[in-house]
């Protein structure tokens, strides 16, 4: 039995992960040794259902229900079109391979070289401010101009952001899936996966064929996330959050860890606060990043960065709207702070920040405004 199988079948016994499969590997040299071995021998006491299926496998080998399982899952790989990568093999992407117990196998649709292009990871919150999403597709579009892979979830919020952003900057993106990658989730970034397949792309799992979203499946899709890339970007995220966890696995991996600062006011800016108090790098524009991991782009040319590209929005504003962003500044302000910051009419001012709302300079929150990305690159060009 060759190595993939074996360690597909090790994979299906009930209660094996990834962790108690490196430690079998470690202890008995391979997974088809592992296999091998009396139920009793393992490091910890098997459920009863896998001292079945282990018994049964060295009764039968191939002809057990482990084996079967295993061959089933390779042929249903070929006729999806999904590859199936083992640690072990050479195509394995190499930053991953370096993580402590990394993946046993890695499925993957579309281009498997794309985990292997130079990766920035950007994760962030679900629920993101019009502020964070922003941030999210304007960075990962720089960043993919720059030459970077972008990689992220999926999720909805800023991780569906990056995944646009990478494809608006014309770069290669990569989706680390909680689920198999046959089962997209959530359904309504199903046509944003094909999107991504269509660029180059690819969608990657650790999961079998067919596993659904449980809860317990995210945790574990964040150690890849982190371990494919150079670096990860934390766009906004609470002190409690999955992007957060991935944020310290970056750094227990010795990755370069990234966070863009933002308002105190804001319960989303906290986590980006905790990981630059850290270690993190606090960064305001693309050109952070691309400077400090850009050398690892031997012979790229560095795109300027968005953020730099102010496109003279300032001057092109009305004087009101110009006003308004230059009072609303890097925090959220109610509407009777911008009334005597400014001097203007309450009513005339909410006419104002609803023509800026759709012009996607604004987002109204709970007792008050806020600028927008698009709306700080306007005040960065008011100020300069």
């Amino acid at each position: 039995m060759d190595a993939l199988t074996a360690t597909l079948s090790l994979l299906r016994l009930e209660g094996i992960g990834p962790s108690l499969y490196w430690q079998l590997v470690e202890q008995f040299g391979s997974a088809e040794a592992a296999l091998r071995q009396p139920a009793t021998q393992f490091p910890r006491k098997l459920p009863a259902r896998a001292r079945s299926q282990l018994g049964e496998y060295q009764r039968l080998g191939c002809d057990s229900e482990l084996a079967q399982w295993a061959l089933a899952e390779r042929q249903r790989c070929v006729e999806n079109c999904i590859y199936l990568l083992h640690c072990d093999d050479e195509s394995y992407p190499s930053l991953l391979r370096q993580i402590e117990r990394p993946p046993p196998v890695l499925y993957i649709t579309g281009d498997p070289l794309a985990l292997s292009l130079p990766q920035i990871a950007v994760v962030g919150a679900r629920r993101a401010s019009r502020a964070g999403l922003d941030n999210a597709e304007a960075f990962s579009a720089d960043l993919a101009a720059a030459g970077f892979a972008i990689t992220s979830g999926l999720a909805l919020g800023v991780d569906a952001m990056a995944h646009k952003g990478a494809l608006r900057g014309a770069g290669k993106t990569t989706a680390v899936l909680g689920t198999g990658v046959d089962r997209v989730y959530p359904q309504r970034n199903a046509a944003l996966a094909e999107q991504i397949l269509e660029s180059g792309g690819a969608l990657v799992s650790e999961m079998p064929l067919a596993t659904a979203p449980e809860p317990g499946n995210f945790p574990r899709r964040n150690r890849i996330i982190s371990g494919l890339s150079l670096g990860i970007l934390l766009v906004e995220a609470a002190v409690r959050s999955g992007s957060l966890i991935t944020a310290r696995l970056a750094l227990e991996q010795n990755r370069e860890v990234f966070a863009i600062p933002g308002s105190v006011h804001n319960p989303m800016a906290r986590g980006c606060h905790h990981m630059i108090k850290n270690g993190a790098h606090l960064v305001e524009t693309s050109a952070d990043i691309v400077a400090e991991l850009g050398g690892l782009l031997s012979g790229m040319a560095q795109q300027p960065s968005l953020f730099e590209q102010v496109a003279d929005s300032g001057p092109n504003l009305p004087l009101e709207q110009r006003n308004l962003i230059v009072a609303l500044g890097g925090d959220p302000r109610s509407i009777e702070q911008l009334a005597r910051d400014t001097g203007g009419d309450t009513g005339e001012l909410m006419a104002s920040l609803l023509h800026m709302e759709l012009e996607g300079l604004v987002e109204q929150l709970p007792g008050g405004y806020q600028l927008t990305g698009s709306g700080a690159k306007a005040l960065a060009g008011l100020v300069e």
